[in-house]
């Protein structure tokens, strides 16, 4: 029995040891100190949305439903600026609303592997929760939504915006692991004024094209954008073997910094296009 038990001690201890050696490594890579999980955050501890099974809310969980809205009301937002008709701006609000649905949910097919490798939380598809052919289905179906609804403001605006979809799908697929996984970011943003500009009321609308400066400023937002949510990511992508900017700057700086500074970025980006927007407007 004394045996047994110096042997418990011993592997207790090891355990204790690795664990400490584990944080003052993570510490060292990150310039930041290792938050030990508490109890509410173990994985045993699902919580609510980790325990729904209801197939609606599933999809919305997946839908990355936060940046969708936000977007959306964004973009709803710049065409009232820009003085559309009300009717055309709940038109851009459901449009981006839908495109960036889409998105989510493709993202969270993609990641399904890393996600449950990871145990990323609330992440249905991940965790067996949410059928990964059900979140196609719902791609599929929005998709047939999206291409009407986006041509009601003009085809050339509505095929802007499809493209800028499919090349934000496309970034969910390649150059994300590597330095140029900004590309994808930069390019669907940048079309975003585009879609505004060129639109009407009507599939024969056709308006201006934007201003330079107005549409270099998006691009330049879609960066920022990118690297404030790769930051909430960068432990689980450089386990993975993953070289792009925000991680290398991240392991330079810390994650707390990076945040910090794409952030501050991003609001910078957003008032300078408020600026511009305002003296020179959307359109030439």
């Amino acid at each position: 029995m004394g045996v047994d038990r110096d042997q418990e001690e011993l592997e207790v201890e090891a355990e204790a040891a690795g664990a400490a050696e584990a944080a003052e490594e993570y510490d060292e890579e990150y310039d930041e100190e290792y938050d030990e999980p508490t109890e509410s955050e173990s994985p045993d501890s699902p919580g609510f949305l980790g325990r729904v099974r209801w197939t609606p809310l599933l999809l919305f969980q997946a839908a990355h439903a936060k940046q969708a809205i936000v977007t959306a009301l964004a973009m709803g937002g710049v065409a009232v600026l820009a003085k559309r008709p009300a009717e055309e701006a709940g038109v851009v609000l459901l449009t981006v609303l839908v495109g960036q649905t889409i998105l989510g949910w493709h993202n969270d097919i993609v990641d399904k592997a890393r996600d449950e490798a990871h145990q990323t939380p609330r992440k249905p598809i991940a965790d067996g929760r949410l059928d990964p052919g059900a979140a196609w289905y719902a791609i599929i179906v929005a998709a047939l939504i999206l291409v009407p609804l986006s041509i009601t403001t003009g085809i050339t605006a509505g095929a802007i915006y499809l493209v800028s979809v499919c090349v934000g799908m496309l970034g969910n697929v390649i150059l994300r692991t590597g330095f140029f996984s900004w590309v994808t970011w930069a390019f669907s943003f940048g079309m975003l004024p585009a879609y505004l500009s060129y639109g009407g009321w009507g599939g024969q609308a056709l308006g201006e094209p934007p201003e330079t400066a107005i549409t270099i400023l998006a691009a330049m937002l879609g960066i920022g954008v990118h690297f404030m949510r790769a930051v909430w990511g960068l432990v689980a992508d450089h386990e993975d073997g993953w070289t792009y900017l925000p991680l290398k700057l991240g392991l330079k700086i810390g994650a707390t910094r990076l945040l910090a500074l794409s952030t501050l970025y991003t609001v910078g980006i957003v008032v300078a296009l408020g600026v511009v927007g305002y003296n020179v407007g959307l359109s030439q």
